[in-house]
């Protein structure tokens, strides 16, 4: 269990966690997307926005191992752009539950307001929308499982970040 724990003391090994977490969370979006055949709404094309930072940041981290100043500033925004995903993800939430309304063109009661409009919306496809959960597991959608899970690596990068801080500050006394 140390040796697990000094890992998280290395910041290109936190990097590649943060960025194995983003790519597992990529593979699992893009999975669904295009295996099982569920179309993304607008807020969960939104939700992947993050994890492609976590995912760059965290390969920045892994390449940066030996400059920390560089790993830390990667990591610290990690941590950053996974917890305004999980605010994202909490929205979408939200929406689904019916708690407030969701962006225009994405709810129920988004009518086209112009003729193009009304042309575009019926030449292809309807676009999915974000109030209804078109996956379910356990009674939790798919953006209450990237909240917890952003959310989860978040404070996972941020508890690894300052005990590394707490036993570089012991190692100096």
């Amino acid at each position: 269990m140390n040796a697990l724990l000094d890992l998280t003391e290395r910041p290109g090994w936190l990097g590649a966690g943060a960025a194995g977490l983003a790519a597992a969370a990529l593979a699992a979006a893009y999975y669904f997307e295009h295996v099982v055949g569920l179309a993304p709404c607008t807020l969960c094309l939104y939700q992947r926005i993050p994890w492609w930072i976590v995912l760059g940041l965290g390969s920045l981290a892994i390449l940066g191992r030996r400059m920390p100043v560089l790993a830390t500033t990667a990591l610290g925004l990690a941590a950053l752009a996974l917890l305004g995903n999980a605010g994202l993800a909490g929205y979408h939430v939200g929406v689904e539950q019916g708690w407030w309304a969701g962006p225009a063109g994405c709810s129920a009661d988004a009518l086209p307001q112009s003729l193009g409009a009304l042309n575009q919306a019926l030449a292809g496809p309807p676009a999915p929308r974000c109030d209804e959960a078109s996956w379910t597991l356990f009674g939790l959608s798919m953006p209450a499982y990237n909240m917890l899970l952003s959310l989860g690596g978040a404070l996972a990068v941020a508890w690894a970040m300052r005990r590394a801080g707490d036993r570089a500050a012991l190692r100096r006394v």
